[in-house]
């Protein structure tokens, strides 16, 4: 009887399939409110009479860096990871999704309204709407760690790599269609701050969905305990050494700053190449980076099946990150042509496929469960710090190479994402040899024969 009341749950299929399903969907909803501003650079940074915000290149990259200032700064996400392993699934996913939805409100509040004086030299409408990111990004990075660890605990020993892929994927078909649809959205109801609301719209569904998702895991639990033969080990302080003197886990926690850190803040900054550099007519320039999540959101899941049942987790990392740094030296280079930014594009599509197919389902082979939340929110901080500093250090960059036109001269700030693709190729390959010496099972396949 035991047995018929587990298969129903997580060795169910359906079951899994199910509650893998609106956990990413949630997250979804939240990659789509993290990139709506992306596409609408070109009509932040228009001056008020032409109606855009008058925001400068340095306001937009204080604005996109800002997300992850709570986090790097206020040490909350790393809290947000031992509040998982201490406290659960279902209390973090509703405490994290709330805050994404009141970060979100204060952001549609800013752009908004307008607000007399300045801080630090930023006007304050951009500081309250900073301020509203920082809060979304608190609740939208622990979200995406109590996800990733949902999908460890349904499916470990099934389809791990193939469903965390699936739920890339779902994240991916977010940021494209805010990529494909803020501009024309904002443009026709005549505000920025309307793609804002529709996005925070969808938060608010987010909420309602994991409370779906709960009712799920609490069965879940259940099932669990009637079969269980030894009490699960619980998450205790002392064991953060584990965590800390692993090097293998440093490895995966560096590749992963390195590479998103020539992926999301190179996106941020995308659309306004386009029409700089390779003369892309405004209303369509989100349609060319938006071509990066939509290959992603076929190639993260095929990858994570090749990953489940052929194994060679650190070889795909190490090829993703190669071409990573490929497609930037040629963005880098003098060639104004928009079919060749369009190739480059899947290049780089392809390679955000590669390295989180194999990166995520690789931490529970290197952590134990106990401090997966933890390990998770760990490599999500650091993540954060260059979320945090790239766009910043970016729209500097950008502000010092604009002409007395207002024409934005890339090459730099190309070059220094192109420096972020070579450090990943030297921490892949360190990883894979560290994999030979720990034989963590990286090579290996994930699913059970």
């Amino acid at each position: 009887m035991t047995e018929t009341i587990r298969k129903k749950l997580s060795d169910s299929a359906a079951m899994r399939w199910t509650a893998l399903l609106i956990v990413a969907v949630t997250m979804m909803f939240g990659y789509f409110f993290t990139d709506v501003m992306s596409p609408l650079e070109p009509l932040v940074t228009a001056s008020k009479e032409a109606g855009g915000l008058g925001w400068s290149s340095d306001d937009y990259g204080f604005f996109s860096g800002s997300y992850g200032f709570f986090n790097v700064f206020l040490l909350l996400l790393f809290f947000g990871g031992i509040i998982l392993d201490k406290f659960g699934i279902r209390f973090t996913g509703i405490l994290s999704t709330l805050l994404m939805l009141a970060g979100a409100l204060i952001k549609w509040w800013a752009l908004g309204h307008e607000f007399d004086g300045t801080f630090m030299g930023y006007q304050m409408q951009v500081i309250w709407a900073c301020l509203g990111f920082a809060v979304y990004g608190v609740g939208c990075e622990i979200c995406g760690i109590t996800v990733s660890k949902v999908i460890v605990k349904w499916f470990t020993g099934h389809e791990l790599a193939f469903a965390m892929g699936v739920q890339v994927a779902l994240a991916r078909l977010g940021t494209a269609c805010a990529f494909s649809f803020s501009l024309p959205f904002a443009k026709s109801m005549g505000a920025v701050s309307a793609s804002v609301g529709l996005g925070a719209s969808l938060l608010c569904a987010g909420v309602l969905i994991y409370l779906v998702y709960c009712v799920m895991d609490r069965k879940e639990d259940k099932s669990a305990a009637l079969i269980a033969t030894e009490p699960e080990e619980g998450f205790k302080f002392s064991d953060l050494r584990l965590l800390f003197g692993n090097r293998g886990f440093w490895y995966i926690t560096l590749l992963c700053l390195m590479f998103y850190g020539g992926v999301f803040p190179f996106l941020k900054f995308a659309t306004k190449l386009m029409v700089m550099k390779y003369g892309v007519e405004e209303n369509l320039a989100g349609y060319i980076p938006s071509m990066l999540p939509y290959g992603t959101i076929i190639l993260t899941p095929l990858f994570g099946y090749i990953y489940d049942k052929v194994g060679k987790g650190a070889t795909l990392m190490l090829l993703g990150s190669i071409l990573l740094t490929a497609v930037h030296v040629i963005f880098a280079l003098p060639f104004t042509s928009v079919a060749l930014a369009i190739v480059v594009m899947v290049v780089l599509g392809i390679a955000f496929g590669l390295v989180p197919s194999a990166m995520w389902p690789s931490v529970p082979k290197i952590i134990p469960m106990q401090l997966l939340g933890t390990a998770y929110a760990l490599i999500f901080y650091i993540q954060n710090i260059g979320l945090s500093m790239v766009p910043i250090l970016i729209g500097k960059v950008n502000q010092a190479n604009t002409d007395a036109n207002g024409i934005i001269d890339y090459t730099a700030s190309m070059a220094i994402f192109a420096c972020f693709g070579v450090t990943a190729i030297i921490i892949s390959v360190l990883l894979k040899a560290e994999d030979k010496r720990k034989d963590y099972g990286l090579e290996l396949p994930n699913a059970k024969a």
